[in-house]
């Protein structure tokens, strides 16, 4: 019986280790694991030229981990499901365990984050029933809005030194991110210890925990 030659074979494997070579593409899968966004969005969240935004989508598109669609004159994207932000999660903590400059360079971004001792998903869950912790986003507003465990205030990691005073006073406070490998919940536990809020960061971020088939939230927008 003749079949398609194996090289070809091997060859369509190989298409999605292309897609996730380029490491813009890999920024780009983080911040749409939080959701979808416009090309436009996703250039200013990247920090990227809106050509090379729109290049990097592309590639990725084609290699089926993302869907797009269009919004009146924009084009939004997002992951093709959620198995896309499952398995590049996967290929980061592979990449941490095996390569020791990748082990460095996430010890050096993030710093000691087993020091601030995380909270466990299932911790939180039953603190959340017993009302004695606060939860705080401190991710971008966009991306709260996408997503956000329910009762979460939404504090964007680079505005919460001026917005302290708007925290509550006397429970313990849990932040999370955008997941493991995000310095914003790991920097702002240690912001507001240096104030002399007790916090601890959640173990993973928003799609550990959407993954996890935990409540998410996507009203409650901040004016």
């Amino acid at each position: 019986m003749v079949g398609v030659p194996k090289a070809v074979l091997y060859e369509q494997f190989a298409r999605i280790g292309k897609a996730l070579s380029n490491p813009a593409r890999l920024e780009l899968l983080d911040l749409l694991a939080q959701g979808e966004r416009s090309v436009e969005e996703l250039a200013v969240a990247a920090d990227m030229k809106v050509s090379n935004t729109s290049a990097q989508l592309r590639a990725l598109t084609l290699a089926g981990l993302l869907v797009a669609r269009r919004s009146g004159s924009r084009i939004c994207y997002g992951l093709a499901d959620e198995q896309v932000a499952a398995f590049v999660d996967q290929v980061k903590d592979f990449a941490h365990a095996r390569l020791a400059a990748a082990e460095r360079a996430a010890r050096d971004y993030l710093g000691d984050v087993a020091a601030l001792e995380p909270v466990s998903q299932d911790e939180l869950v039953r603190r959340l029933d017993q009302g004695d912790v606060v939860v705080l986003d401190v991710r971008p507003q966009a991306e709260y809005v996408a997503g956000h465990i329910p009762g979460a205030i939404n504090l964007p990691q680079d505005q919460l030194a001026a917005s302290l005073a708007e925290l509550p006073s006397g429970a313990e406070i849990v932040a999370y991110c955008r997941g493991h490998y995000c310095v914003f919940a790991p920097d702002a536990v240690r912001l507001l210890r240096a104030h002399g809020y007790p916090a601890r960061p959640l173990d993973g971020g928003m799609p550990e925990w959407r993954r996890a088939g935990l409540p998410v939230a996507t009203r409650d927008a901040v004016a």
